[in-house]
């Protein structure tokens, strides 16, 4: 599922236009449902209970049969849409904010206030807010109609797994499609989509003050800065086209993430 979501973002969304892939927990999970929604299975169907009598398609094959099935189906989505699937624009628009930041220094970007481990900053103008509950209902109301949310968490896989249940409970929440990618490597897929696709969505951010750091050899940068330059650079460029944009920055990752689960739940 990963790995058609990344070919899929990164091939279709661009010229305002594009196919939103998201990968569910289930076939049942939330967002599965909806007027937008097309329902594919990967595998055998027959696991699928229920729900195999609302998906549209159930790929089956063995692991090279995929690849190729998903590089040829993309192929072909490009030429309806009339996009060229084979580039990625928008891609190198945040390589070359990070690379200007890194240049030149993180931007100064107030922070709308601190709810225990979690500091809350807010890309443009916001209502006087200062509980972190409230401000997520704020921003939840701002997914436009027919749009998504993308839950963006420059995070650790492994210890900050649980953030990936952030997408199940605010896709509950919001009604709407809602995608959740990990850091950096999203900006290679659903990044490309999120700039060039058609500009219905709203981000919430989430960084991370890590446990410990190391430098990036022969680089004037450790890798935390590297990939708070990467978190800022995605910033600028999403800010810039005028889209929803919630910054959550974790002092205590394990803390925060428990704080952001309960405010949501």
């Amino acid at each position: 599922g990963d790995w058609a979501k990344q070919l899929i973002a990164e091939s279709t969304g661009k010229d305002g236009k594009g196919l939103l892939p998201v990968v569910v927990e289930s076939p049942s999970a939330p967002g599965t449902t909806g007027p937008d929604v097309a329902l594919v299975l990967l595998g055998d169907p027959d696991a699928a209970g229920d729900a195999v009598e609302r998906a549209v398609a159930s790929v089956q094959g063995p692991l090279g049969a995929q690849f190729l099935a998903w590089e040829y189906a993309t192929a072909v989505a490009g030429w309806v849409l009339e996009i060229n699937p084979f580039d990625q624009p928008n891609v190198q628009e945040s390589k070359d904010n990070t690379g200007k930041i890194l240049q030149s220094g993180l931007p100064d970007e107030p922070v709308m206030f601190t709810e225990g481990a979690v500091q809350v900053s807010v890309a443009g103008p916001a209502p006087r807010i200062t509980g972190l509950r409230q401000v997520l209902e704020w921003f939840l109301s701002r997914v436009p109609d027919r749009g998504y949310l993308a839950v963006m968490a420059y995070l650790d896989r492994e210890r900050d797994a649980s953030a990936a249940d952030l997408r199940p409970l605010l896709a509950e929440k919001v009604g709407a499609a809602t995608t959740f990618g990990w850091a950096p490597r999203f900006l290679h897929s659903t990044g490309q989509y999120h700039k060039g696709g058609p500009q219905v969505g709203a981000f919430l951010q989430i960084t991370g003050t890590p446990a410990e750091d190391l430098p990036v050899p022969s680089r004037p940068y450790t890798f935390a800065q590297l990939e708070a330059a990467q978190a800022a650079g995605d910033r600028q460029a999403l800010a810039g086209r005028g889209r929803p944009l919630l910054h959550l920055h974790l002092t205590d990752r394990a803390a925060g993430l428990g704080q952001l689960l309960e405010a949501i739940s």
